[in-house]
């Protein structure tokens, strides 16, 4: 199929968005936890964190840095798509970035989402996002797919296997821990959709393609939601603080993560590794896959595959995830009733 052949003619890039100056974060932070009961002690203890670093996430130039080179890769492949980018919770808003396109006179797009695993904040959320901003754009809006996720590519997990081999590079098997961790999310969400086993797999990827692996486990961060609501467990630093004394490095990758952003920077660089510093343990990061250029080709490859119809790419037992999600798939979680206010 040639280029003008190809049924579209843009590439829409999704994002979770972060602020990039102090007067951003609060307003950013409301729209990220509308409607969730989030604590207003936690919104201040995250607020503060973006603060700490003069109100800037670093998410949003990781996505410019990307978009960069994705553009020639894309040119390099004879795919003649220009890239949009639009983020949920930050500037550029995907509503503002729908609306241009359908503007320039985009029919049909595809969307790659920064997430690279099935549940309803990660997928879905992000699909209904995309079909909210069509409506908001009103007659002429493009048709808008999103590529499939990619937990199993390896351009994904290829990287994280570098990383870890470099990170055990000297160190004793019988005395390193390996933690994979991920974003925790409510149980309920996590229940109605494959965003564990997804990890899982990834994970065992990863761990079948190292000599001399450690003891490794799936471990959780980021928990944002209200005490009374499960999620996801164990966290990462109670994992790090309950470790044997025989263990003396701790290495983390950031299995769940495409980027460096401020969770990883906070929860894992922060406050993971001074767990790990409270108790003596060399702590070793591996980088997330972003940031590797195979990561870059892997967004070429997915859209090779819906432009033109190339052999998808997948590794592990999971096999291919379906390029198009079910309409019913990774419902939203239910919430909990919102508390009356005291009188």
């Amino acid at each position: 199929m040639s280029v003008n052949d190809s049924p579209y003619d843009a590439v829409l890039f999704v994002s979770f968005g972060g602020p990039e100056a102090p007067e951003e974060v609060m307003p950013f932070l409301q729209r990220v936890t509308a409607g969730r009961n989030i604590p207003e002690e936690r919104l201040r203890l995250v607020g503060q964190h973006y603060f700490d670093r003069g109100g800037l996430s670093p998410i949003n130039q990781q996505c410019r840095d990307m978009i960069a080179a994705l553009e020639p890769a894309l040119a390099d492949h004879g795919l003649d798509l220009p890239i949009y980018w639009g983020n949920r919770n930050a500037a550029p808003f995907l509503d503002d970035t729908i609306a241009d396109m359908t503007r320039d006179g985009v029919r049909r797009a595809l969307a790659f989402v920064t997430s690279a695993y099935s549940s309803y904040s990660g997928c879905r959320q992000y699909r209904e996002n995309i079909e909210s901003a069509r409506r908001l754009a009103g007659e002429g809006a493009p048709t808008i797919d999103k590529l499939r996720v990619y937990f199993n590519h390896p351009g994904f997990i290829e990287p994280l296997v570098d990383g870890l081999r470099n990170a055990l590079d000297g160190v004793d098997p019988g005395s390193a821990r390996v933690l994979f961790t991920a974003h925790s999310i409510p149980t309920s969400m996590a229940n109605e959709s494959m965003y564990v086993g997804q990890l899982e797999n990834a994970v065992e990827l990863i761990r079948e393609r190292i000599d001399s692996m450690p003891r490794a486990d799936l471990v959780w961060q980021s928990r944002s939601g209200p005490p009374t609501v499960p999620w996801l467990e164990p966290d990462i630093v109670d994992v790090i603080d309950d470790l044997p004394d025989d263990v003396s490095t701790v290495i983390v990758v950031p299995v769940g993560f495409i980027s460096d952003h401020m969770e990883v920077i906070q929860d894992l660089d922060t406050d993971a590794a001074g767990a790990a510093a409270r108790r003596g343990f060399d702590f070793r990061r591996v980088a997330t896959s972003g940031t590797d250029a195979r990561f870059v080709e892997m967004i070429v490859d997915l859209v090779g595959e819906r432009c033109r119809g190339e052999t998808p790419v997948a590794l592990g037992g999971l096999g291919l995830v379906p390029s198009q999600c079910s309409a019913n798939c990774c419902p939203a979680p239910r919430r909990p009733p919102a508390r009356p206010a005291s009188s």
